[in-house]
């Protein structure tokens, strides 16, 4: 029965059960790992694209790859810092957020190494909902911005004081979210 099932899911093109590892399954795998090397995995473990940069010319070089690859011709980039990245790779970007853009370049709040999510808020995508973002979105964080889980991140949140309009967001193989499933996530992790 095993063997009819693989030719079955080959012939159907989905993808075998052992292929279907769960995110709850890796996480426990994971659970003495590191909390950069967790998040990694489980962020590209759910559709995620991951890329560490040890500083920002790598972060700079990895961006205008990203944006050349994707064919990216306008990005919706409202922090002053980001659009100096862009500025320098001659990209064209608005800093509030149209029906032409078709990739968003922000910053995050926190990473979440539990589930491999990231989280965001106002200081990141303004006002705006995070399902009218873009299908093309690049986050920069640092390897500091990293916490264990979302108790975690809303200690945090909580001490710094009032933030707002709080979302996550996660790679379009997440079952965590299902409104994304189009949604490409590309992360630059820069060292502090």
């Amino acid at each position: 029965m095993n063997l009819f099932k693989r030719i079955v899911s080959k012939l159907t093109n989905q993808p075998e059960e052992e292929d279907q590892q769960s995110l709850e399954k890796l996480g426990d795998s994971l659970k003495n790992a590191d909390l950069d090397y967790k998040f990694a995995q489980l962020f590209t473990h759910s559709g995620g694209f991951f890329n560490y940069c040890a500083d920002e010319a790598e972060a700079l070089q990895t961006l205008n790859q990203i944006i050349k690859i994707e064919g990216i011709s306008s990005t919706f980039c409202w922090d002053k810092e980001l659009q100096s990245f862009l500025n320098v790779i001659k990209t064209p970007y608005t800093s509030e957020l149209e029906h032409s853009n078709n990739a968003a370049f922000i910053t995050c709040e926190y990473l979440i190494a539990y589930d491999g999510r990231i989280m965001l808020s106002h200081n990141n995508i303004l006002h705006y909902h995070s399902s009218r973002l873009p299908n093309k979105i690049i986050i920069m964080a640092n390897v500091s911005q990293i916490v264990n889980n979302l108790n975690d991140a809303m200690g945090k949140i909580k001490r710094n004081g009032n933030i707002k309009n709080l979302t996550s967001i996660s790679g379009s193989q997440s079952k965590l979210d299902s409104s994304n499933t189009n949604t490409k996530l590309f992360l630059l992790l820069l060292e502090d």
